[in-house]
Formats: structure tokens, C-alpha cells, sequence
């Protein structure tokens, strides 16, 4: 019996469990998913310092003119204090001397042609009505020691590792990145590097699925295309099982050929489920053998590559154990108005332009063009057989990621029975 998308999904998130720990250099976590929490152990800035190249003053020497013979470089540990009638020079970051109560940068000032020594102290006036603690940084005013600045689960991104750093993290744990096998099955298929005759394929769907993969932060093995038999499958399967996810595509419907369902049983298959009430992409496939997870998609590449965005994607994002593992949705306008008919769920390809969603004028399951000329989809209710221009959809985008750490509806236009 079919299930619903929402039942399917429930399923893909109840029977995968995350990836094991390792330990890494945070030069090499990038795209990784955090295994611990992050506290702070060092203020940031560490100390006060200056936040503009300029001049540490006095209030009290508003619009007056000050003698300055000191400067302060960042990473001087000066011990120079501040007195009434000077100025010290400071660069930016450089540690604000004992009495200085603000910052006056060096554009700001005059130099006292008059009042200067050649090599030995300037003088310069000063604008008036100074403000305090103007252009001064405070110690901890970025980060202070002790509070959380990562948690488990968050997905490590470039400015993540700018915050490991700032606080002299070398190691942190993360979750091993999963580890994806694919492998398509049937006769009529060929490999992009070699000759096809006239009724024969390239096989489209491995190296979409092995893209995608590595696209999500995975480690992808390519075990090959199978022939339509029991046992070159079986090669294939067998080859796969030290990974966390199997994906293969085609052999999962009813045909004579469609062997690929008979194989995997002879390896104590468990299937979650064999059928989603949606279109296109009604015969996915998902179970498991001992520990690797088995997600079979349809052959139909527009199909199973629409299939793999929704439970692929979720798939993978919960073995790496990501907070934020559940598929969200942008809400936007449709451009124009679209019909389709009633009866199943639909994924709908289209083009996400930041203001308005198109579906493509023409899609079908066994078509890749669409593939590339769209960004996104919609899920359209099986209730629903019109959407007027400018109502509101719920796109899931393919080239980019938005996830949310709460569970959301995925669907558009959805009716109430």
C-alpha cells in the first residue's frame, strides 16, 4: 500500500541513525556537522582597543591642542598612561592606554604646524564635543569567555571556522560524513564513456545522484550500472554494504525486467516503504539491510531525481545528524496561472527568480532538460487542479539549502476535505 510523503518522510527520519565520531583539524570540517558543543574560553576582543588608526584622548581636552611623543602599535603590551594636555598615536587594535577615553581618528585632526618639533613631539588640536568611549572596542564585546558559540548538530560553514580560531581550537569532533553507494540497474543502460547503439541509454540518473551527493557533503563510491539479472545485482548490492545509504535507481517498478526489489530480498531487506502516493516517482523504494539504509528511486530521471531532492536529501541530512534536518520551504508568488489534474501529490519543477515561482512549461518523468533549467520545485496537493497567478507557493530549492530544525508542511495549495 501507498504511503503519503509525510508518512514516508516520518519513516526515512525514524529508521536512520547518524554517522559515527571522529575527530578533525578545523582546517579540514568544512560542510562537516558538529558532534560537540563549543564554549568560549577566551574574551574577544581580549583586551580594549582601538577601533580606528588614531589619537587616545582625554574628554577634557575637547577642542583644546594636545602634545603627543608616544605611539602605540598593535600587540604592544604598553603600560603608558594618558595625561591631561596629551594625546598618544594608537593604531587599530592596539590596546588602549591607562586613561584614555576615547578615539579620535587620525582624519579628524589638525596638526599644529606651529606648536611641532621636527622628530620629536607633535602637536594637534583636537575637535570638540569628544565622545566617550568613541571608537573604542571593549574587551569581550565580541565574544566573552564561557558562553556557547556552537552547538551539536550545527553544519560547520566557513564563518564557523572564523570562531573556532578566534578562540585557538585546533581539533573538534564531528560526525563522519555518510557514506553514499550508487548504482543503477538495466540492460538498455550505458555509461556516459562509452558508445551507445540506437536503442540504448546513457545512464543519467549514477552521476546525478553521485553529484548531488558530494553537492550535500557526502563520500560517494560509484559501484557501476548492473545488468538486469539476479545476480549481477547481488555483485552490486554486495559491494555497496559497508556503506551508511545504498541509492539506486530503476528496477523498482512492475515490469518482467524489473528485478532490482527480488535482489535486495535476498540480502534480509527490511522495506520501511515500496510506494508514495506521488507523482512522479510513485514506485521509491525505502529499507534497509542490517545497518545500510536502501533508498531505490524510479528510472525515469526527471522522477528520480525530483525523488531524491525530498527523501535523498532527508536521508542524508539525518544521518549526519544535522539540527536542522527537515526539508523548509520559501514561500512566493506563482507567475502565472497553472493547471494540472486531480488525484496525487505533485512535484512540480520550475525556476525560483527571488520574487516569483515558474513551472516548467514542459516536464516529464523520463526527461532531464528540466533538470537544468530549474532551481527549485513545488508539491502540489492532490486536491488541487488550478493555482491563480500570485498565490502564494511553497518552493524547496534544489541549488541551494534551506532547512529548518522544526518540521514544516512542504505542500501548496493545500485543501481541507
Amino acid at each position: 500500500m501507498a504511503v503519503t510523503i509525510e508518512k514516508a518522510l516520518s519513516l526515512a527520519y525514524k529508521n536512520t541513525k547518524k554517522t559515527s565520531l571522529k575527530i578533525l583539524p578545523i582546517e579540514s570540517v568544512l560542510g562537516m556537522v558538529l558532534a560537540q558543543d563549543i564554549i568560549a574560553s577566551h574574551n574577544l576582543p581580549p583586551y580594549d582597543n582601538s577601533a580606528m588608526d588614531g589619537y587616545a584622548v582625554k574628554l577634557e581636552d575637547s577642542g583644546k591642542c594636545v602634545k603627543v611623543n608616544h605611539t602605540i602599535f598593535t600587540g604592544d603590551n604598553s603600560s603608558e598612561e594618558l595625561k591631561s594636555g596629551y594625546g598618544i598615536k594608537i593604531m587599530t587594535g592596539a590596546k588602549i592606554p591607562n586613561g584614555g577615553e576615547c578615539i579620535v581618528p587620525i582624519e579628524d585632526v589638525n596638526l599644529d604646524n606651529n606648536k611641532s618639533a621636527q622628530n620629536t613631539e607633535i602637536s594637534i588640536n583636537l575637535p570638540k564635543n569628544l565622545q566617550k568611549n568613541r571608537h573604542i572596542r571593549f574587551l569581550g564585546e565580541d565574544i566573552k569567555s564561557g558562553t556557547f558559540l556552537l552547538k551539536s548538530g550545527e553544519k560547520l560553514y566557513a564563518h564557523h571556522i572564523t570562531l573556532l580560531a578566534s578562540q585557538g581550537i585546533s581539533h573538534i569532533k564531528v560526525y563522519k560524513k555518510p557514506r553514499i553507494s550508487v548504482f543503477a540497474s538495466g540492460n538498455e543502460l550505458k555509461m556516459h564513456f562509452q558508445n551507445v547503439e540506437s536503442y540504448q541509454l546513457y545512464n543519467t540518473n549514477t552521476p546525478t545522484f553521485l553529484s548531488r551527493a558530494l553537492e550535500l557533503g557526502c563520500e560517494v563510491d560509484f559501484i557501476g550500472t548492473a545488468n538486469d539479472s539476479l545476480e549481477d545485482i547481488h555483485l552490486h548490492i554486495q559491494s555497496a554494504l559497508d556503506s551508511d545509504l545504498i541509492i539506486t535507481s530503476g528496477g523498482v517498478s512492475v515490469g518482467d525486467a524489473d528485478f532490482t526489489k527480488e535482489a535486495f530480498s535476498a540480502f534480509d531487506y527490511e522495506i520501511f516503504f515500496d510506494k508514495i502516493e506521488i507523482k512522479p516517482g510513485k514506485p521509491t523504494t525505502f529499507g534497509k539491510i542490517k545497518d545500510t539504509l536502501v533508498l531505490n528511486l524510479p528510472g525515469n530521471p526527471l522522477a528520480a531525481a525530483l525523488n531524491f531532492e525530498l527523501f535523498g536529501q532527508s536521508i542524508i541530512l539525518a544521518l549526519s545528524d544535522n539540527k536542522d534536518k527537515y526539508l523548509n520551504t520559501i514561500y512566493t508568488k506563482l507567475k502565472n496561472d497553472y493547471k494540472l489534474k486531480l488525484g496525487r501529490r505533485t512535484l512540480v519543477p520550475g525556476f525560483f527568480d527571488g520574487l516569483t515561482f515558474s513551472p516548467n512549461k514542459k516536464f516529464a518523468p523520463g526527461m532531464v532538460s528540466p533538470l537544468a533549467t530549474s532551481n527549485s520545485y513545488i508539491i502540489i496537493d492532490e486536491n488541487c487542479d488550478f493555482i491563480e497567478k500570485n498565490s502564494i507557493v511553497k518552493i524547496l530549492p534544489t541549488r541551494f539549502s534551506f532547512t529548518s530544525e522544526i518540521q514544516t508542511s512542504l505542500i501548496s495549495c493545500e485543501k481541507e476535505i
